[in-house]
């Protein structure tokens, strides 16, 4: 059995530090951008409350790869603040180039304390009036409690700037209620493993019910990820979440419809 595990923690540790080299060389050769996403709203589905921007990377062969393949093996490394940093700057120049977008972006509670990511983010606030109340800041919820205080002293100095805040994945580990009460996030974004069958499962039916109530309770806004059928997506509008995201609305693209391209969207 140790032999095996040996084995099997090799590689990994392998694998990760290859993904570890790929996105070394994309943030090298400025081979990151952005994929979009609609969030939209629960009541009427036609209408897009939001987009998320998720960062993307290219691999050697020009291969779109998604931050699900590679966000781990960075996440406590410097590529990772990195990529942070140039996700939100290209974020923020697309809310500079369109004043009628609504943007939510990632970042990683580890980021708040460097130096250079924090420079973009209030450059790119003081570049235009409106920015500050058009972006959306996303930090995981496992995230975000590994330093609580900070995260929520962080919060409130840029909820001045006009800076609405999601926690992401809410509901993927172990949710801290405690600590509810000292942040001040603005929307609840429920994980994905809730949304995926629930109009089949009971279960997940109660827990979603019970993150809604939670999130009424501190005056937050729900979106419910990963929507991929009708049936869950109207069983979601019947246990009350505010939004819906997912595949069944819209696939991430890197053409989103506001840069009227005029080319068949391409997706990531």
């Amino acid at each position: 059995m140790t032999l095996a595990r040996n084995a099997l923690e090799a590689a990994l540790e392998t694998r990760d530090d290859g993904t570890l080299d790929m996105v070394r060389q994309a943030i090298r050769h400025r081979q990151v951008m952005l994929a979009f996403q609609p969030v939209v709203q629960a009541a009427d589905t036609t209408r897009v409350a939001f987009h998320e921007a998720m960062v993307r990377v290219l691999d050697e062969t020009g291969r779109i790869i998604p931050a699900r393949d590679f966000i781990m093996a960075v996440e406590e490394t410097e590529a990772g603040r990195e990529l942070d940093c140039i996700a939100l700057e290209q974020g923020l120049a697309e809310l500079a180039r369109q004043p009628g977008l609504r943007l939510a972006v990632n970042m990683s509670a580890r980021s708040i304390g460097y130096g250079r990511w924090m420079q973009v983010l209030l450059r790119g606030l003081d570049s235009a009036p409106t920015i500050g109340e058009r972006l959306i800041l996303e930090i995981t919820e496992s995230s975000a409690m590994l330093v609580p205080e900070l995260v929520s002293g962080f919060m409130t100095d840029l909820q001045r700037r006009g800076i609405t805040f999601a926690m992401d994945d809410c509901g993927a580990g172990q949710t801290a209620l405690r600590h509810m009460r000292g942040f001040s996030f603005d929307i609840m974004k429920i994980d994905g493993q809730f949304a995926r069958g629930i109009a089949r499962d009971p279960d997940n039916q109660v827990l979603t019910r019970a993150l809604v109530a939670i999130a009424d309770e501190f005056d937050m806004f729900t979106v419910a990820e990963s929507v991929e059928r009708a049936e869950d997506a109207q069983c979601l509008v019947a246990l009350g979440v505010d939004c819906m995201q997912g595949y069944y609305f819209g696939a991430p693209t890197v053409s989103p419809p506001w840069r009227n391209t005029g080319t068949t969207r391409a997706t990531a």
